[in-house]
């Protein structure tokens, strides 16, 4: 899978091995994903302690859960953006470290409207660090392995809810459900420290506005020895790209044939991010009853992204092989049907955990790919800003999710009725992804009856190569 064309690093990387900063870089990339995942499950598994702490009942916590989602999304409209600006390596130390901070204050929550107040602050953080991590993996990744390694560093944010279960276990029984926090903004804040001295920032970044600077000579060295700075004529061609892209947010997210496509990766974002966060937030809860314990509501939790674990070490290597657009598809309509078993059978625990594991291998493993499908749709100049809307409109659907699981069960809905209308999304988002990789096929299929595309061409389609 390429970049859009245009990318003149790109050559630099997929002609060598993948060396040890690209390394570095992918990994950091990574844990910020671990992060992300850890930082919207504690709140799920410290819930029931907190619930019991607090003596309040468990609708009251819809708010709460959503808080930080909706920091999300503002974090990721207004802010994710100002990296193609300022840089992607700045911006993620300023979020990661405010992250930090405001984990670090939860557990001081003395109402519910303080904690969700708390829980927004720190959500604005992640809403920016989110959008860029990606788009900084996909600036360091090669071509020919692209769509592998970003499922690899987007499996961090699974593996960050798995973290935080098996952090929850240890933490909560001596040291009540604030202790998982604490452990979130110890973790957070050594990751924080750790970028200030070793990540690097973007090589396309400063070769698109920075050409000329010695950094950008000293990166580019320290990445490939012996490579040779892009030519006049490149650069002109990037300033050029530059200055078309860069003039408006609106030309950014629906110039060079993305009128369509951007509107159905939000809508498949907000479907599939609906779907994932209500189980997320709620699978412990709507569970305890048939577990019969919070340990084994933990457990419900952590299988749920075990699965998601599963699905992104799969899924990888299925798109970069069929394309985004068909394994999607069928994955989100699994993933519905996953949910709708969970539904039925929610009272056999058993049974319910497999149909978990499955729902958090289909919703979560593909959010995963719906965050790499992002970051490929958009140019250098305009990365973060489209990866950020697309994650921001998808934070919206995620805010809903909890909202909606709180209302119908104060309402008295029964589980297993809850469970079963979460599984709507999905194929919401199955449909979208349908459209998708239709309007894709159009798209190629007029390219092969008319003269052999140039890079222009490629660029003007909107559609970067494998997505269907």
């Amino acid at each position: 899978m390429a970049l859009p064309a245009g990318e003149p690093v790109a050559s630099v990387f997929d002609s060598r091995p993948i060396g040890f900063l690209q390394w570095v870089a992918l990994a950091i990339c990574g844990m910020c994903m671990v992060i992300d995942g850890f930082d919207v499950q504690a709140m799920a598994y410290a819930a029931p302690a907190l619930i019991r702490a607090w003596g309040v009942d468990r609708s009251v916590l819809g708010p709460v859960f959503s808080a930080g989602l909706l920091g999300m999304f503002v974090g990721s409209l207004a802010l994710a953006g100002l990296a193609d600006r300022f840089g992607r390596r700045p911006m993620l130390i300023a979020a990661t470290l405010w992250v930090a901070l405001w984990m670090v204050l939860t557990p001081f929550s003395a109402t519910i409207n303080q904690l969700i107040g708390i829980r927004f602050g720190a959500g604005v953080g992640m809403g920016v660090i989110i959008p860029n991590a990606m788009a900084l993996a996909s600036e360091y990744s090669q071509a020919r392995v692209r769509m592998t390694l970003m499922m690899i560093v987007s499996s961090g944010y699974v593996v960050g809810g798995v973290v935080g279960g098996a952090v929850a276990g240890l933490v909560i029984g001596p040291y009540g459900w604030g202790g998982v926090f604490y452990a979130g903004a110890l973790l957070t804040a050594l990751l924080g420290f750790t970028m200030v001295f070793v990540l690097p920032e973007s090589l396309q970044y400063y070769l698109l506005h920075q050409p000329g600077k010695p950094r950008t000579w000293q990166l580019l060295q320290r990445l490939a020895p012996g490579a040779a700075m892009p030519g006049e004529a490149v650069a002109s061609h990037i300033d050029e790209r530059r200055t078309r892209h860069e003039q408006r947010t609106r030309t950014a997210l629906f110039g060079d044939g993305r009128t369509m496509v951007t509107p159905l990766l939000w809508a498949a974002n907000f479907g599939n991010m609906l779907c994932a966060y209500f189980l997320a937030a709620w699978i412990p809860v709507l569970m305890s009853k048939s577990v019969g314990s919070a340990e084994g509501a933990v457990m419900a939790g952590t299988i749920l992204w075990i699965g998601g674990l599963a699905g992104n070490a799969l899924l990888g290597t299925l798109i970069d092989r069929w394309g985004f657009a068909a394994v999607l598809l069928i994955n989100f309509v699994v993933g519905g049907l996953a949910i709708a078993g969970i539904s039925l059978f929610h009272a056999a625990p058993h049974a319910a955990m497999l149909f978990v594991a499955l729902a958090g291998f289909c919703v979560l493993g593909g959010q995963s790919g719906l965050n790499a499908l992002a970051v490929t749709l958009y140019p250098t100049q305009s990365r973060a800003t489209g990866a950020g809307w697309a994650l921001g409109v998808g934070r919206l659907g995620a805010v809903l999710g909890p909202l909606a699981g709180g209302h119908l069960m104060a309402i008295a809905w029964t589980a297993d009725q809850t469970l079963l209308v979460s599984a709507i999304p999905a194929a919401c988002a199955a449909a979208a992804i349908g459209a998708l990789g239709l309007l894709f096929r159009r798209r190629i299929e007029a390219r092969s009856v008319c003269v052999p595309c140039t890079g222009d061409q490629q660029d003007q389609s909107g559609l970067p190569d494998g997505a269907a």
